[in-house]
């Protein structure tokens, strides 16, 4: 089970990977996330890189395509449907894709847990919330 979140941006794939490549910047989104914790000294480009957004999630970045304009992290734990008691092997993924003069942004994720309704109705809004932020950040 999982989440899938889309959205158009009418802008090129290159100009949204700038604003959201870096692990450590969710400047983008200030109306989801209130604060940024760089953890670690990876930089926000580096696999390996570290963060906590809000004061509760712990992610982790575990693949970055520049090329593809892709990159993958892990949670590592989280508040109540999120928490490591609760979900393992979370993996969210971010991929770019360019769609006539926009980009299709495309938020998904993967995990294991006894609950995976909680897990969506959870995350799906936080995912559509980013996703809402981004757009007005680059429009």
């Amino acid at each position: 089970m999982g989440c899938q979140n889309t959205i158009m941006i009418n802008v090129s794939p290159e100009k949204v990977w700038a604003t959201i490549s870096n692990f450590h910047d969710m400047s983008w989104a200030p109306e989801v996330i209130t604060s940024v914790d760089a953890i670690g000294t990876h930089s926000g480009y580096e696999v390996g890189a570290k963060r906590i957004l809000n004061d509760v999630f712990h992610e982790t970045l575990t693949e970055v395509d520049s090329d593809n304009f892709t990159f993958s992290y892990s949670i590592d734990d989280g508040p109540g449907p999120v928490s490591k008691e609760v979900v393992s092997n979370y993996i969210g993924m971010v991929k770019l894709t360019a769609k006539g003069n926009g980009t299709l942004v495309e938020w998904s994720s993967t995990f294991d847990t006894s609950n995976p309704t909680e897990v969506v109705e959870f995350c799906d809004p936080i995912y559509q919330a980013l996703l809402t932020a981004l757009k007005q950040t680059l429009s």
